[in-house]
């Protein structure tokens, strides 16, 4: 399976590139393509993963559609046809992962919710008792399930650069108390529709990562949604608090590098062909499960 690393596409307007994504204006809508790279703790690697830019459209557009109910999103179309004509010569590069989409202004946050303590969360709790500010109880097991999803935003980095975990309070202090608490609820219901559909189909969702932005004088959700990329997918069967799980999502790939002498700044190593593989196998698994 080929892997495209970036786009070419003259005709159109690039606006620029983030860790996966290449953007282009297309006047009052953008075109959003997932690129294969992919990034770990912030660094974008050299090689890409197989299919992986259409995993995750296609995930991103299921959880799109099964939350439009909770808030609005900026997804227009991911069919080229129903793209602007000047798209089509493109083809090639768009077909499968691609979003017309509405143009929002971006809030400078990341709306993280945690349902289960792992990953960073699990760090900072055993250094310091808490998440984010959250003051959690004593004793908490490594990949506990909390009993309400914690809340806890960071800021965006520019690519290269790390994401920052923030206070709710300065989350607050920056956008306006209604604007952090819309995002926080609608956040939190997000992902609690997900974990429920998720939860009948035998996987827990352990955390995730949403973004938002305005439009129209709304806040609607953009970016990706509930991808191997920004979110944290374990199988109930073989879930055990206490120890760390066996994922179905990019941690493949940070438990591969964490066993490098590498010290997580730029530029970052080479992915051995049978880890590329079987990540774009774990990716395409993750995605028949939740999409059958």
């Amino acid at each position: 399976m080929d892997t495209i690393l970036r786009t070419d596409m003259p005709k159109l307007k690039f606006i620029g590139s983030g860790k996966v994504r290449d953007i282009y204006d297309l006047g009052e809508q953008m075109l959003i393509v997932t690129t294969d790279r992919i990034s770990a703790f912030d660094v974008v690697l050299p090689n890409g993963i197989p299919g992986k830019g259409k995993v995750l459209t296609k995930l991103s557009k299921f959880w799109f559609e099964n939350t439009k109910d909770i808030v609005e999103n900026h997804l227009i179309t991911t069919e080229v046809d129903e793209m602007p004509e000047i798209c089509r010569e493109y083809r090639s590069q768009l077909e499968g992962r691609s979003m017309l989409v509405k143009k929002a202004k971006p809030f400078p946050f990341e709306c993280v919710v945690r349902g289960y303590i792992t990953g960073s969360g699990w760090k900072d709790y055993k250094a310091t008792g808490e998440i984010c500010g959250i003051k959690l109880p004593a004793g908490l097991l490594e990949s506990q399930k909390f009993e309400t999803p914690l809340f806890t935003p960071a800021t965006k980095a520019e690519v290269g650069e790390h994401d920052e975990n923030v206070s709710f309070e300065r989350m607050a202090s920056d956008l306006g108390k209604k604007d952090a608490e819309d995002l926080k609820r609608l956040t939190v219901a997000v992902y609690e529709r997900a974990r429920d559909i998720a939860d009948a189909k035998g996987i827990i969702i352990a955390d995730t990562k949403l973004e938002f932005g305005i439009y129209d004088g709304k806040i609607i959700l953009i970016d990706e949604v509930l991808t191997p990329d920004s979110s944290r997918f374990w199988k109930k069967v073989g879930y055990q608090a206490g120890k760390p799980q066996d994922s179905m999502d990019k941690q493949y790939v940070r438990n591969y590098l964490e066993t490098l002498d590498w010290d997580k700044k730029a530029p970052g190593p080479k992915l051995p062909d049978d880890v590329a593989q079987k990540t774009s196998e774990i990716y395409h698994g993750i995605m028949d499960i939740l999409m059958k």
